[in-house]
């Protein structure tokens, strides 16, 4: 790593501040833990004149969780929903997620916000500056040409892999929003656009992996919010090169409601296979009937459908989609017999 550029740190105290300060500084940036902004600051991804430390703003750093709903703050710590027993009750799939992000001290660093907005990655641009250049770098940085899709025709295919978005979006969350012209919520899904189609331009509303998120400009993620389902069973689990700091080769979380012996409710979402996080489309036609081969045909079919077999990492793209419908079966499984 080369050492880092020179940058102002604001300390805005409250969320006002925070959006007035990002509205004064255009190229600015916003700072939870720096486990991923940082290092891509001293690799020379990124060069924000500005960063925003959002970790006294106070309202951000909130837990709000029982039975029925759940809201949090993006300011708090991912070992924070670990250790929440509300959380691990009552909506097991995001802590399981947060328990399984990098290792103990990236989780006591990073934050809700951050991992929710975590940067796409891939092998021709998480790389030092020496190693993009010897390579003529590639479109997400400065270059003109996706490595990995080289006749996408200014496509970038960089993989979004953060772990808590998966769990979320199976619970049905909505995020908080806030910037110049206000606040919104939109469901969880609809602040990923990273679709990334060869031949397809990228637009506001469908991206690439560069263009991945569909914050305004001065806009923040504030706070996640979940309505709990009666009798909703979640789990998330992944596969990665290592047993901790790795990034997942692909990550499943998956939400079911149980009639009997019949599947009432199926959500299945994934992480790390595509530039955006996968909520699969098309399971509830998999419900209605009793728990079998059905099903597993059923989902196998639209993993196959819906997962990107793109090698953005030192993993093939079809080994990926293999793991990912493998480890949703399991999960699938394990959640309707216990």
């Amino acid at each position: 790593m080369d050492a880092l550029p020179d940058f102002r740190v604001l300390n805005p105290a409250t969320l006002d501040e925070a959006l007035a300060v990002r509205a004064a500084h255009p190229g600015s940036m916003a700072l939870g833990g720096g486990t991923d902004l940082v290092v891509n600051i001293r690799r020379g991804i990124v060069a924000p004149p500005v960063l925003i430390d959002m970790n006294r703003v106070a309202e951000l750093s909130a837990i709000k969780a029982d039975a029925n709903t759940l809201e949090i703050g993006a300011s708090v710590r991912l070992t924070a929903l670990v250790e929440n027993p509300a959380i691990v009750q009552h909506y097991p799939a995001l802590a399981q997620a947060a328990s399984r992000v990098a290792g103990p001290t990236q989780r006591n660093m990073g934050t809700v916000g951050g991992n929710l907005c975590l940067d796409t990655r891939c092998i021709f641009y998480n790389q030092s500056e020496w190693w993009r250049d010897a390579n003529s770098h590639c479109l997400k940085t400065t270059g003109s040409v996706c490595h990995v899709a080289p006749k996408s025709r200014g496509v970038c295919f960089a993989t979004f892999s953060g772990d808590l978005a998966p769990a979320l979006l199976a619970l049905g969350a909505e995020v908080d929003i806030a910037g110049p012209a206000g606040k919104r919520s939109i469901p969880l899904d609809k602040l990923y656009i990273g679709f990334a189609r060869q031949d397809v331009p990228v637009t506001e509303t469908q991206g690439d992996g560069k263009y991945f998120l569909s914050l305004r400009s001065g806009e923040i993620v504030t706070a996640v919010r979940v309505t709990n389902t009666p009798g909703l069973r979640s789990a998330y689990d992944k596969i990665r090169i290592r047993k901790s700091i790795e990034y997942p080769v692909a990550g499943v979380a998956v939400a079911l409601r149980r009639a009997d012996d019949m599947l009432a409710d199926l959500r299945v979402a994934f992480t790390g296979t595509n530039p955006r996080p996968i909520l699969l489309e098309g399971t509830a036609e998999l419900c209605g009937g009793k728990f079998g081969e059905r099903v597993f045909k059923g989902l196998d079919a639209l993993v196959r459908d819906q997962i990107m077999p793109m090698k953005t990492t030192f993993t093939p793209g079809h080994y990926r989609r293999r793991v990912a419908g493998v480890l949703a079966r399991r999960l699938l499984t394990r959640l309707f017999e216990t």
